[in-house]
């Protein structure tokens, strides 16, 4: 039997309906395993490792290492907490927080083991002065303060916990959980076509977890994603810092070409880890076919091995604007659950890709064809809980109004020729809906997850589509490159179903609904910068351009 739970305490992650029983179960705070879900597709999800997994673990032990203090006899007065406040109302937001997890302690210091200062005190300092390597342009309040109360005179050896540094660091740590984890507000997401689920963390439990267990055995409750672009994020600003990036002009270079132009390409591509061959020979060879190719591959252009003018366009795009890319994705990072388990799909809309998943094992991938840009897919999650076979499909209002009755005029009939049939009137409109069969615009198949976006996913007798570099051609809909398989995976549970009788019923002529015994969570997200199960960068074009929408409130948040 498939499960579906949300491995969090309070969280949650085309074309026609949103599930109003849908529920999101709660992130777990101690344990995180930060299992790729959302893009929660093969580019967002690299395939665990020992060596990324021992990375994962030691997240804190990188950052805030050793154990934090269990002592509970040293006990700070609760009275002075509101007088800390006070004295710092630029962190007054976090006093609920501090205040609830002092509650839980019974008041026990947390940053300070026999009357000195712990070392996690120093290197949650250094997080917090840092902001910038985990992609934040805002400063949290009072840094300089906490700089002065944890490096000032006395501190070390003081008879005493200093009350003010221990508030200070729990405030700071929660602004800084704030901003590292949790991002910007709802409302900036939204403002940017964000319509998942954001993600909920107790960080007050989060914080208890820390203090209470050796930091190895807690991660940082973030997305996989997020740490490996923050990875990224460091090489491209180093490459910032120190490299000219010059140009490569010229129109095209192709294998066996012996110029100037194929140095600096070489080098180029050695600098993004494409190419790891000779940078001291001009001469076009098979290593650098290669090379181009997965280049290529990572952009999400036609892999060729060919440096055409538009791979090179790419090639030349400035450092500045690709690290901007990935402090945007990084900020959607923020917002994803840390983790799913059971059976789930999940579209990444900038890569054309459909990913189906088994909590974080990737099980198989398809190409989709998404909507234009005037038509733009919506980004938000579902469950699917209908499979419809031999579907009719009811033309959209706006299609009928922009394009059906255009075509009555022009064609009297038009309607037979496309195989449809007026069933009504409606806001003046008649209801039109195509026949079932092999030329009716949803295919032979459709899958439906009811959400108020009209959204849904389909075959589509239009397969040539699939082959194209850039899809973006439905009215907001999904089409699927393998809807059989599709229809497969989603009836698994049920005996009745196997490929032959689903192939009849694709082929039937007529509608048929089956209600899954397990819906399927879905998961439309909007990843223009990912990493792939290769552990490589990937970037795609910002087909609806959100990117420098949600860039420019990022950076001007300084």
């Amino acid at each position: 039997m498939r499960h579906y739970q949300y491995l969090a305490k309070n969280s949650s992650f085309v074309c026609i309906d949103k599930n109003p029983k849908m529920k999101y179960s709660t992130l777990r705070i101690s344990g995180f395993v930060l299992v790729a879900t959302l893009l929660l597709f093969a580019g967002c999800t690299p395939k665990p490792t020992k060596k990324m997994a021992k990375k994962t673990t030691k997240q804190w032990d990188n950052t805030i290492p050793g154990s934090f203090s269990q002592q509970v006899s040293m006990k700070l007065d609760s009275s002075k907490v509101d007088s800390f406040f006070a004295h710092y109302p630029d962190l007054k937001t976090y006093a609920p927080q501090v205040k609830t997890f002092y509650q839980a302690r019974q008041y026990a210091y947390a940053w300070f083991e026999k009357g000195q200062i712990i070392e996690q005190a120093n290197n949650l300092a250094n997080r917090v002065m840092n902001l910038e390597n985990d992609g934040v342009y805002k400063s949290i309040p009072y840094q300089k303060g906490l700089d002065s109360l944890l490096h000032g005179e006395g501190v070390k050896n003081a008879p005493k916990p200093n009350l003010d540094l221990e508030l200070m660091l729990t405030a700071q740590y929660f602004a800084f959980a704030q901003m590292v984890y949790q991002g910007v507000g709802q409302d900036i997401s939204k403002a940017s076509g964000w319509n998942v689920p954001r993600k909920k963390v107790n960080y007050e439990q989060f914080l208890d977890s820390l203090v209470k267990s050796p930091a190895h055995q807690a991660n940082e409750p973030v997305y996989r994603q997020y740490e490996l672009l923050k990875g990224f994020l460091k090489k491209y600003r180093h490459l910032e810092n120190t490299d000219a990036w010059e140009a490569i002009n010229t129109k095209k270079l192709k294998q066996g070409d012996s110029t100037a132009a194929v140095l600096l390409l070489k080098k180029r591509l050695y600098k993004l880890e494409d190419y790891t061959g000779d940078t001291t020979s001009n001469i076009f060879n098979d290593s650098l076919v290669l090379a181009v190719k997965q280049f290529q591959q990572r952009n999400g252009l036609t892999a060729t091995g060919t440096a055409d003018a538009t791979t090179l366009t790419v090639l030349n795009t400035p450092l500045k604007k690709l690290i901007t890319k990935i402090l945007v994705n990084i900020e959607r990072s923020r917002w994803l659950p840390v983790s799913i388990s059971g059976h789930y799909l999940a579209v990444n809309i900038p890569e054309f890709q459909l990913h189906v998943y088994n909590a974080d094992s990737l099980l198989w991938s398809c190409n989709v064809v998404v909507g234009k840009t005037t038509n733009p897919t919506t980004i938000f999650s579902g469950q699917v809980k209908y499979v419809v076979f031999s579907p009719y499909w009811n033309v959209p209002p706006s299609i009928v109004k922009n394009e059906i009755l255009t075509g009555i005029k022009r064609n009297p009939d038009y309607l037979n020729a496309h195989n449809m049939e007026i069933t009504g009137k409606e806001n003046g409109l008649p209801v039109v809906r195509q026949k079932p069969g092999g030329t009716n615009s949803l295919g032979l198949v459709k899958f439906l997850f009811p959400n108020s976006y009209n959204i849904y996913l389909h075959d589509t007798p239009s397969k040539s589509l699939f082959g194209e570099t850039s899809r973006a051609f439905s009215h907001g809909c999904i089409r699927v490159g393998k809807p059989a398989k599709l229809a497969s995976f989603l009836l698994a549970d049920s005996t009745k179903w196997n490929s032959d009788k689903i192939n009849a019923a694709m082929h039937a002529g007529k509608e048929q609904y089956i209600t899954l015994k397990n819906k399927v969570p879905v998961f439309l997200a909007y990843f223009t910068t990912f990493t792939d199960r290769g552990n490589k960068l990937n970037f795609r074009k910002d087909i609806y351009q959100l990117d420098d929408r949600l860039a420019e409130t990022l950076i001007a948040k300084k």
